[in-house]
């Protein structure tokens, strides 16, 4: 009897001790999920270009390079939000860092025009003040982004370009480089290849109608977020279409085409061909479909670039997120480079459309 009275106490005495455990176990989990829960939301999302990206083109090595360079350029924006700084700040060194790697079509990686050179162009806008600035066909500043975030923030101007723009970078005091900085191989190759393509077809008598051109536009890099002030942020920066001639500016530049945020609705960065989405003001038109229709982020961006721009001619994609935190990464072509990061910490990376 006494043995059984023991072993009685025993089983008692390790269930409470378990239901005990268990309780604890439960409020710790309650308490970090309310202190979770506690913090503002906040979130970022970047892109580096859409276009013919397919996996038996990719070398592993590479696929490597690129996935470590989103990572590496999203957690430098997230970090900044995390830790309470601005929409506008996070978006801006985000893109600095895909800015001065060769991998994307941005700066340091930039294609090049007919005539050999690397012309470049950026905007950035800032959603709790709609106020923007952006710069184009500019040759020696070695991070045309931080160039049009000075036209937003010090000139009473939204658009400048050429040498006009490299002057005012020289009197705000940014970094500028030889434009044999933006020199890589594999861009200046494309270029020729483009060249020798077109003198073909002149000397044939044909149309001209270049696709590798077309697919040569990806690689363009942009950013929005979302800061714990609420407030939203986009940018984006290109070096262009590969053989581009007559100083041709696409949509990078242009506000509410390449780059919108608006507190309101929602923050925007596309990449593509930037004629179209010039013509279908694709990143105001999901912005304004989500103000005037009152659909969802990701009605209206599907909207937008998998129904709108295909029926015009145009491919490629975009980048967005919401006053809600909530994310969009849209594209109809074969794949964009892609990454994204919420208030969690939970990052995801992207490179082909499956």
């Amino acid at each position: 009897m006494k043995k059984l009275l023991l072993l009685f106490s025993l089983v008692a005495f390790f269930a409470c001790n378990d239901t005990e455990s268990k309780t604890e176990i439960s409020a710790e989990k309650s308490t970090s999920q309310t202190e979770q829960d506690s913090i503002p939301n906040f979130g970022i999302v970047i892109h580096g270009g859409a276009g013919t990206i397919l996996k038996e083109n990719m070398s592993d090595s590479m696929e490597q390079a690129y996935r470590a360079k989103l990572e590496e350029a999203i957690r430098t924006g997230y970090e900044i939000l995390a830790n309470g700084g601005s929409s506008v700040e996070a978006v801006k060194r985000t893109i600095n860092v895909m800015e001065d790697s060769p991998l994307f079509n941005s700066a340091k990686g930039a294609v090049f025009t007919n005539e050999g050179k690397n012309e470049l162009d950026a905007s950035i806008m800032d959603g709790q003040t709609l106020n923007a600035g952006a710069v184009a066909g500019v040759t020696n500043v070695k991070n045309p982004i931080n160039l049009a975030y000075q036209v937003m923030v010090n000139s009473d101007h939204v658009l400048l370009s050429g040498r006009g723009a490299e002057q005012f970078a020289k009197e705000q005091g940014l970094e500028l480089v030889d434009p044999s900085y933006f020199y890589t191989e594999k861009r200046y190759k494309a270029m020729e290849r483009a060249r020798e393509r077109e003198e073909k077809e002149k000397n044939n008598k044909t149309a001209f109608y270049d696709p590798f051109i077309k697919d040569e536009k990806f690689g363009t890099v942009g950013c929005a977020a979302l800061d714990k002030d609420g407030n939203l942020a986009a940018g984006t920066s290109t070096g262009g279409m590969s053989n581009k001639k007559y100083n041709r500016i696409g949509d990078s530049p242009i506000i509410g085409a390449g780059t919108y945020a608006n507190n309101k609705t929602c923050a925007v960065s596309s990449t593509g061909w930037g004629e179209y989405f010039i013509r279908g003001v694709v990143a105001y038109d999901i912005s304004a479909l989500m103000e005037y229709k009152g659909v969802s982020l990701q009605q209206a961006a599907h909207e937008v670039i998998q129904e709108k721009l295909p029926a015009l001619g145009g491919d490629g994609g975009i980048v967005a997120i919401d006053h809600d935190g909530n994310v969009v990464m849209e594209f109809n072509t074969a794949g964009m480079y892609r990454a994204t990061m919420n208030k969690n910490g939970e990052l995801k990376i992207g490179i082909y459309s499956k």
